[in-house]
């Protein structure tokens, strides 16, 4: 058996984005993996609900997502990015039982956030456009002689949030558009291509989450506010597709919005309290257009709503399901939106990416089956069915069953323990082959030890479990001869309001006692050399990181990825973020600078002397790299061991869908940064060595696009 390395990153497949039929028979889902160190390939597969292996549907061309099935089930609609000379999405349509697909779109902004109308004639869809894309109607079809600039020279900012997802706005606001299902690019179906795309939104706002009610009627939202960049407000808007009328049906708060509608004008949204709003937990609503009365679903569960799946109407129109993070897992619940009763938790499998649910018309919450992505300790995902009928599960997929064949995959164990008499959980991983009892061999009578890696997540208000997009470092981790251990810290998700904002004006402090409680429970354990202990993390993590060796010299190196160094420098520079600061703090640097200097990393630079390897993206707009070089200078002006690695082309998601040369080189040297401080490996010091010794890369030949080392 082979132990899991880094570069195997190269070789797991992961799930994403599962779609039950409207019958409830088959599931359709994302298949990505990657294909080199640059590129990725992500195709739709189809599972059957009955069993059987899964089938691929697209060509493997392009990148393709958000597949979405027509209301007949006869069709699937998705986004690719197949002969196009960019990486725009455009929008295409495949019969589910044979036949070539066929793009529907050609349109300037790229097309996302798809849905079908009810009677299957229609998609509506999002795209984001200049307001001189829409007077050209480029936003409709792009000219064969179109040729976009790249950027703007000089860029002109006008706006408070100019950026996001590691890329200027330029000008661009997201708007909503509606195109005949049996349109095409070339006129197969329509003798213009530009008649197939409707405009519904024409003006310089942000609007996003389309869903039907109606065959006729289109729900949406739009960002309102005296300057929406910065409000919490949120418009639902209801526009009819045949009079061209769009009517405002109710008006939410919260950072972002989903919403699901029905046919007879009710219309599910995500709300938050706006006061502070990042500190707030996210609640379910429902609103009736006739009367305008809101029905609050979920006040009585104290679990506000995740990211994992969407609120959706089950096919009774009478009940709502949604997921929530819960302790270490996700949770599906389904509520009766009419709150004639609690929320009901009724599945909590590992680490949910996507959930929906499907049956007959008029199924309840007894009859439907419901298709999800998880990921669990043993396996970094695949696709799953539960039948309401039977409470049975099946697992439908098992993509990476060879890899996972050849590998010593250890499992985590689950540990609680005590911080300011708070309870946390974590979980600790230990390396493969590990004993127990605690027993050596004959060279050892005492038993082995073990170096402690720990791992601190972002966020600040995310939770980690077992599984999900960690599983591969973890397992990466425990492979090298690392003890690991990670934990959620008070400020998590998933167990309750009063934990999540216990970190108020004070991400520090309360963190690291949380952190440090856990790392002194596992270092008691025998195999444990609290000696030799290191830590890591990203974004949040890496402020927690840099918190940490600025308050205490515990730990014998450490790495701190895409971290805030600087919360001053935080607040002008990043993108919507912004709102962390005024809400988790409930300040601005106006009002008390030197006490946001005080809360940094920066504010404690000089009393680091753990060695620190500092990682960043050259794009990421979520946490710029400006702080990241602020830190990394005063660590170099004080004699600290450090080193600066930047990734040019990556944003925020490095470690979860950078280019996966990025992702493999970025956790060899983690590992390799540790390995120069560790007793227990023979390995001179990441600064001692030749610069790509030891790394992927450097091995394979091919250093083009590497991390720059500063």
């Amino acid at each position: 058996m082979e132990r899991v390395t880094a570069a195997d990153y190269q070789d797991i497949a992961t799930p994403a984005d599962p779609r039950i039929s409207p019958d409830g028979d088959r599931v359709a889902f994302l298949r990505r993996q990657p294909t080199d160190d640059e590129e990725y390939e992500a195709t739709v597969y189809l599972a059957d609900v009955a069993g059987g292996d899964p089938r691929r549907l697209t060509l493997a061309e392009g990148s393709d997502a958000e597949p979405r099935w027509s209301p007949s089930g006869d069709r699937i609609a998705f986004t690719s990015t197949r002969g196009a000379d960019d990486d725009r999405q455009q929008l295409w349509v495949l019969p589910v039982d044979g036949g070539e697909a066929r793009r529907v779109t050609d349109v300037v902004g790229g097309v996302s956030e798809i849905a079908w109308s009810p009677d299957g004639e229609r998609i509506a869809f999002v795209q984001s456009v200049t307001a001189e894309d829409r007077e050209e109607d480029r936003d409709l079809s792009v000219p064969a002689e179109y040729e976009p600039d790249e950027h703007p020279d000089p860029r002109v900012i006008d706006r408070t949030v100019y950026r996001s997802d590691q890329q200027f706005f330029d000008g661009r606001r997201s708007g909503v558009y509606v195109v005949d299902a049996d349109a095409a690019v070339g006129g197969a179906t329509a003798t213009d291509p530009a008649e197939g795309v409707e405009r519904v939104t024409d003006r310089d706002a942000d609007f996003a989450a389309p869903d039907w009610g109606d065959a006729d009627t289109l729900y949406f939202a739009e960002e309102v506010g005296d300057d929406p960049d910065d409000s919490a407000e949120i418009a639902i808007r209801a526009h009819d597709v045949e009079s061209g009328e769009t009517e405002h049906v109710h008006t939410t708060t919260g950072w972002g919005a989903a919403i699901a509608a029905t046919a007879d004008g009710r219309v599910a949204f995500t709300h938050a309290e706006p006061e502070q709003v990042s500190m707030q937990p996210v609640d379910l609503r429902v609103v009736d257009r006739e009367t305008g009365a809101v029905t609050d679903l979920t006040g009585e569960i104290d679990r506000g709503l995740g990211y994992e799946a969407a609120p959706q109407w089950g096919p009774d129109d009478a009940t709502l399901y949604f997921a929530t993070p819960d302790e270490g897992k996700t949770a599906l619940w389904r509520v009766p939106a009419d709150g004639g009763a609690a929320p009901e938790r009724f599945l909590r499998p590992g680490t949910v990416s996507g959930a929906t649910v499907g049956g007959d018309d008029g199924a309840g919450p007894g009859e439907v089956t419901v298709a999800f992505a998880a990921s669990e300790p043993d396996h970094p995902g695949d696709v799953f069915a539960h039948d309401a009928w039977s409470g049975e599960t099946t697992r439908l997929t098992e993509l990476n069953a060879d890899y996972l064949a050849e590998r010593e995959i250890p499992k985590p164990e689950e540990i609680r323990f005590e911080s300011d008499g708070t309870e946390i959980q974590g979980w600790v991983l230990t390396p493969p082959e590990f004993d127990p009892d605690g027993e050596g061999g004959e060279e050892d009578e005492e038993g082995e030890e073990f170096p402690l890696a720990v791992e601190i997540h972002g966020g600040p208000h995310a939770m980690w479990s077992t599984a999900g997009t960690m599983w591969h470092e973890f397992q990466t981790l425990a492979a090298r001869g690392y003890v690991v251990f990670w934990s959620n810290p008070r400020g998590s998700t998933g167990y309750g309001e009063a934990f999540m904002q216990a970190i108020e004006r004070d991400w520090g402090d309360v963190t690291l006692s949380d952190v440090m409680a856990g790392v002194e429970a596992v270092a008691e354990r025998p195999y444990v050399d609290e000696t030799n202990a290191f830590v890591t993390g990203g974004s949040f993590g890496g402020f927690m990181t840099a918190w940490a060796v600025g308050q205490t010299d515990y730990f014998r190196a450490a790495v701190s990825q895409r971290g805030v160094y600087d919360l001053t420098g935080f607040y002008g520079s990043t993108d919507g973020a912004y709102k962390l600061l005024e809400g988790d703090f409930d300040t601005v640097p106006s009002e008390e600078p030197g006490w946001l200097w005080e809360q940094s990393p920066t504010g404690h630079a000089d009393e680091v002397e753990t060695p620190t390897l500092l990682v960043h993206s050259e794009d990421d707009t979520r946490t710029p790299i400006c702080t990241a070089e602020l830190y990394h200078r005063i660590l170099r002006k004080n004699g600290v061991d450090t080193r600066f690695v930047r990734y040019p082309r990556e944003g925020h998601e490095l470690s979860r869908s950078g280019e996966p040369g990025h992702v493999v080189d970025r956790i060899e040297r983690i590992v390799r940064w540790f390995d120069g401080y560790s007793e227990h490996h023979d390995a001179p010091r990441a600064l001692d060595r030749p610069d790509e010794e030891g790394l992927s890369a450097a091995e394979d030949g091919d250093e083009e696009g590497e991390a720059d080392e500063s």
